[in-house]
C-alpha cells in the first residue's frame, strides 16, 4: 500500500482554508465605524449632539433594537453646492437603490427592512468641496463613514450575516 501524504504546500493549504471559514463565520471584529477630529466648536457641538442621539438610542430595550425593523440612513456636516450642485446622494439596498435630497446641511431616510436585503448602503459625492459623514443603522447595528473636500465619496454599508444579524 502507498502512502500519500499532504506535504508543505497540502498542510499550509489547509490552514489557509480553516483562517477563510473562521473569518466568514466570525465575521471579523473590524466595526467599521470612522472617526473625525472636530476642526472647530461648531464640530465638536455636533459630535456632542450625535452622541446625544447614540445614547439616546442605547435607552431603548435590548428587544427593541434587535427588533428593529426600519433601517436609517443619514448624512451630515459641511457641503456647499459645487459647480454640480449639492451633494450626489445615494441609498437602499441590493435590490431598491433610491436618489437622496440634501437639505440644510443633512440627509435622513428610512426605509422597511427586506429579510431578503444583502445590505443596505449610503453613498454621498462632495461636489467640490465640504466634510461629510454617513451612516447606516438597523437596530442597534450602525456603521459610518467620513469624506472631505474636492469630489470625494463617503460610503457605508451594513451587510446580512451568513448566519442572520446584520454587521
Amino acid at each position: 500500500m502507498k502512502k500519500i501524504g499532504l506535504g508543505c504546500l497540502g498542510v499550509i493549504g489547509l490552514f489557509v482554508i480553516i483562517g477563510i471559514i473562521a473569518a466568514v463565520v466570525g465575521g471579523g471584529s473590524d466595526d467599521g465605524k470612522a472617526t473625525a477630529k472636530p476642526s472647530s466648536t461648531a464640530d465638536a457641538s455636533k459630535t456632542d449632539e450625535k452622541k446625544d442621539e447614540q445614547s439616546d438610542d442605547s435607552s431603548k430595550s435590548d428587544d427593541e433594537n434587535k427588533d428593529s425593523k426600519t433601517v436609517v440612513f443619514k448624512v451630515w456636516g459641511t457641503a456647499p453646492d459645487g459647480a454640480l450642485g449639492p451633494l450626489d446622494i445615494t441609498y437602499g439596498s441590493d435590490s431598491d437603490t433610491r436618489k437622496g435630497t440634501w437639505s440644510d446641511g443633512k440627509f435622513e431616510a428610512t426605509l422597511p427592512v427586506n429579510k431578503d436585503a444583502m445590505y443596505y448602503q449610503v453613498t454621498a459625492q462632495l461636489q467640490g468641496s465640504g466634510d461629510i459623514q454617513c451612516s447606516v443603522t438597523i437596530g442597534d447595528k450602525t456603521k459610518s463613514a467620513h469624506a472631505s473636500g474636492g469630489y470625494n465619496i463617503c460610503q457605508t454599508q451594513l451587510n446580512a450575516g451568513l448566519l442572520g444579524g446584520w454587521k
